[in-house]
């Protein structure tokens, strides 16, 4: 059964969801919240010890002062995983998870993580390939930039509960405020991807259009190690439009790097 932990960090109190035993997976969700990861988590914690936080700031939760941007949300899950004296660490990390992942990796010199899988991540800069200003589009435009299927996931905002609405009008203005200036990428995030040696995985909706497929590739491009493999019928999040295809690729890939 699942089970809630709170871990103090400082001044900063961490929320994370942990079930399931064996090799330990680190799930990071992105801007939609920690629901935009709940069936990948619950689906890995079958054969692995999954562990899921919620990003300070996110749902509800606090977010000291001194949390500004998501290298310092990357240095805090890093200390987090090496106070636990965890070892063997996969960390699977969608959209603005992938970015955490990313700088997680380039600044783990202890070796903590062995693998990565980055769904669909933002974090570094493309030129030939920009990052769709997200909070430039109303909920019709995320929804047509963020899914294959539109219609089916399109809510909108008016047939929303107000408690709803106030979560993901709060969520989105943590993400600015992490991720809003330079906009949605470390500038010096892309020249040191060479030096992380881990095999990553790059998994990519093949109609997404906030970051897209040749974004991906040039992502995967940078990494010593790093493999770019596009899912069909799948935008931003292809482990909710295309479950088994995406799953079946990221066992493939816990396996490889175990």
């Amino acid at each position: 059964m699942p089970t809630d932990a709170s871990t103090t960090y400082a001044d900063l109190s961490l929320t994370m969801s942990e079930t399931g035993v064996g090799r330990p997976v680190l799930v990071l969700h992105g801007g939609g919240g920690p629901a935009t990861v709940t069936g990948l988590a619950q689906h890995l914690s079958r054969t692995a010890h999954t562990i899921t936080p919620v990003h300070p700031g996110w749902d509800g939760t606090p977010r000291p002062a001194w949390l500004t941007g998501i290298d310092d949300l990357a240095r805090v899950y890093l200390r987090t995983l090496r106070e636990r004296e965890l070892r063997d660490v996969l960390v699977v990390g969608s959209s603005l998870g992938g970015w955490i992942a990313a700088e997680m990796a380039a600044h783990d010199s202890a070796g903590t993580i062995s693998g990565l899988v980055l769904i669909d991540a933002v974090g570094v800069e493309v030129d030939a390939e920009p990052i769709v200003d997200f909070f430039a589009l109303d909920a019709r435009g995320i929804a047509e930039h963020s899914w294959h299927d539109s219609d089916r996931y399109y809510l909108d905002p008016a047939d929303l509960a107000s408690e709803e609405l106030a979560r993901r009008q709060s969520n989105m203005a943590t993400m600015r405020a992490l991720a809003g200036d330079p906009y949605m990428h470390d500038p010096g995030l892309l020249p040191r991807l060479s030096r992380i040696q881990v095999p990553t995985l790059l998994l990519w909706g093949e109609s997404d259009r906030i970051v897209t497929p040749a974004y991906g590739a040039a992502y995967a491009e940078a990494f010593a190690d790093g493999r770019l493999e596009i899912i069909p019928e799948a935008g931003h999040l292809p482990h909710i439009e295309q479950p088994d295809a995406a799953y079946a690729l990221i066992e493939a890939h816990l396996d490889r790097t175990t």
